[in-house]
């Protein structure tokens, strides 16, 4: 009862804030609700999920009341204490889980296919999900290595020459990819690892001509491939290797009039047994509650921006029309 109610009572003052429209009253080991049957019905089914985290060991906070509530919400035959209790990794003091319907369908497929891409907008947790589950599967040897890759393409900028080595050219680029790494293995073995091939992060044109067995191989940013190096980047697959496509098509920064690989892979490879398509949408984000704003408020301004275009071009056509 005292991990369900929360220091302060923050829990229930979460579940109140959820609620409005219920009385909430805790005496001892006791709760009595109050309010229109319906939202009697919620609260009651969020506080028995609730519960159900709280008995797994995992903590309850007010992000939590409030992702379950959005899950009963939109998805009422849904289980919160599911999606709270998978745990994908531990490291460092902390435990990487989904936080949503939509990332623990990701996790999911990860585990049930040879091939997933996850495609979503910022902060879905496409990429963080897939290397856990990378990190996860190497671990558990399951895969002898890890492979993560992205293309090399600039996000709107021109950066010109880039002093030093090689590698100091391409880290820029590939710095996510080590982030999310710092993340989920002890800073110090990483060096390790990389030196003896167990983690190689590189660009994507360095998976060219090569069969990688054995391995868990994620590819980012892959809006920003062509055709054909996303065809390259699939027949790369060896024996006992998976693979895990991310990216968001809304965010394409290649060259105009180049396709998007990842765009195109949605019909070619719809379909085809042991490949998974995940959408993530705005719903998913687990950044700060605006960045799930800014993409909804992006995805109208396109969508009135389009409809505009399609207009003029409707009224083009009938002027054309009247002088012929």
């Amino acid at each position: 009862m005292a991990e369900l109610l929360g220091s302060a009572d923050e829990i229930l003052r979460s579940i109140e804030r959820g609620f409005a429209s219920v009385d909430i009253l805790a005496r001892g080991n006791e709760i009595s609700l109050d309010g229109p049957a319906g939202d009697v019905t919620m609260v009651e089914r969020l506080i028995d999920e609730l519960g159900a985290v709280a008995a797994s060991g995992t903590p309850l906070t007010p992000e939590v009341v409030t992702r379950a509530i959005g899950m009963l919400t939109s998805l009422p035959a849904g289980r919160p204490a599911e999606v709270f209790m998978t745990n994908i990794l531990s490291s460092r003091g902390r435990t990487i889980r989904p936080k949503t319907v939509g990332q623990k369908h990701y996790v999911d497929a990860i585990d049930l296919h040879t091939i997933t891409f996850g495609i979503g907008p910022a902060g879905t947790g496409k990429t963080y999900l897939a290397m856990a589950k990378a990190v996860q599967a190497l671990e558990a040897k399951q895969v002898n290595r890890i492979v993560l890759t992205r293309p090399a393409v600039e996000a709107g900028e021109r950066l010109g020459f880039l002093p030093g080595t090689l590698s100091d050219k391409i880290d820029p680029y590939l710095r996510p990819l080590y982030d999310a790494l710092h993340d989920m293995l002890d800073p110090d073995s990483i060096p390790r690892l990389i030196e003896a091939g167990t983690i190689e992060v590189a660009p994507l044109a360095y998976m060219r001509g090569r069969t990688l067995n054995d391995a868990f191989i994620v590819l980012d940013e892959a809006q920003n491939t062509s055709v054909d190096q996303m065809k390259m980047f699939l027949t790369r697959l060896g024996f006992g290797a998976r693979m895990v496509v991310t990216g968001d098509v809304t965010q394409v920064d290649l060259p105009g009039g180049t396709t998007s690989g990842l765009r195109a892979v949605q019909e070619i490879l719809t379909g085809v047994d042991d490949v998974s398509f995940c959408w993530l949408t705005s719903a998913d984000v687990v950044r700060h509650r605006l960045v799930s704003d800014i993409i909804d408020a992006y995805a109208r301004w396109d969508t009135t921006r389009a409809a505009a275009a399609d207009s003029a071009h409707s009224v083009g056509r009938d002027r054309g029309r009247n002088r012929r």
